[in-house]
């Protein structure tokens, strides 16, 4: 009997001795556990209530909650004061919190070069680029106008500004593209600015305006409803999506402005940053969080009602493009002058 109870004696101890291993091997695994937030995270959008950063906002933190891809709550926050510095300053200040996040427009670029306001991109945590959002000229559904052209001719012949082009802000991108027109046909145009491109949709299908340039999320419902027309869109190429969305007309319909005799192209960031100051493991989180969204069915059937360019980027890639496209804001805001002085 000896035998067996050294035997069975020598197995405990061995198996006491490998559970002791075990926890020292488990320690180090839940100390470098991979960050996710503790608390409710705050969404911040430097824009108003409508328009189309709000309704990306919105929509994610849809995402979010219904696909549970996240514990903690995430909460929206409209900041649009100041053209949107009153979001980004905030954040900015907020140096370390990884429980906050910014998405991004081009006000990113426009409003500290317009203003002077103390803030560059750089002052943030870039995280990802979630998409690129196209830009269209719209006019009323019942305006006689088909092609830009007929648009842009007309309001020449009216001289004096007597056309007013409804846009998101003052001295932003929806401003940058009208003048952009002026400057390539010789059109005058009376810009008319608002809080939010939500605003601006109803305002011409109210024809308080005569046309406008906001982005396709913005103004879909309006033409679906055979409110608006859409008269080109400013890319390089046709929007990739043949679903028909208003009558027998989809978005790859639209041709560009270029084909249709205005050469002028224009893109908008939609992105995520954070903080400065926090970790790469705290970035490393978000970047996986709209990963995820992204794959989710809901998301893809946003982009395309939307129109949106899909295309994502994160890390290096991400942070070269902001510097590509902050230097190309910079040229397109001399030429039109609103350069804080």
């Amino acid at each position: 009997m000896k035998p067996i109870i050294s035997r069975v004696t020598q197995a405990a101890k061995l198996g006491a001795i490998a559970g002791a291993f075990g926890l020292l091997s488990a320690a180090p695994l839940a100390a470098t556990a991979a960050w996710e937030p503790t608390k409710a995270v705050e969404f911040i959008i430097p824009a108003g209530t409508g328009g189309g950063a709000d309704q990306m906002a919105r929509f994610i933190q849809g995402i979010v909650v219904k696909h549970k891809l996240m514990k903690q709550p995430m909460v929206v926050i409209n900041k649009a004061g100041g053209a949107g510095a009153e979001g980004f300053l905030d954040v900015k200040a907020d140096k370390g919190n990884p429980h906050k996040i910014i998405i991004t427009l081009s006000n990113l670029f426009t409003t500290p070069l317009a203003t002077g306001v103390p803030f560059n991109w750089k002052d943030l945590t870039p995280v990802a680029m979630l998409a690129l959002d196209e830009f269209v000229l719209w006019v009323n559904a019942e305006a006689p106008y088909k092609t830009p052209m007929e648009y842009i001719d007309a309001c020449k012949k009216k001289g004096a500004a007597a056309c007013k082009m409804g846009g998101t802000g003052s001295k932003q991108e929806d401003q940058i593209i009208t003048v952009g027109i002026e400057q390539a046909t010789g059109a005058k145009f009376t810009y008319v600015p608002f809080k939010g491109g939500g605003d601006v949709a109803v305002q011409l299908v109210g024809k308080h305006i005569d046309s406008s340039v906001n982005n396709p999320i913005e103004a879909v419902g309006h033409w679906r409803s055979g409110k608006l027309r859409p008269l080109c869109v400013f890319d390089s190429q046709r929007m990739p999506y043949k679903e028909k969305v208003a009558g027998d007309v989809a978005w790859a319909d639209i041709p560009t402005c270029k084909e249709a005799g205005l050469s002028i192209e224009y893109l908008m960031l939609r992105g995520i940053f954070m903080p400065p100051g926090v970790t790469q493991e705290q970035v490393n989180f978000y970047v996986d969080l709209f990963k995820k969204v992204r794959e989710t069915p809901d998301w893809k059937e946003f982009m395309e009602k939307g129109a949106f360019n899909q295309t994502f980027m994160a890390g290096e890639e991400y942070r070269k493009w902001l510097e590509r496209a902050e230097a190309t804001h910079k040229d397109l805001m001399q030429k039109a002058g609103f350069l804080a002085k």
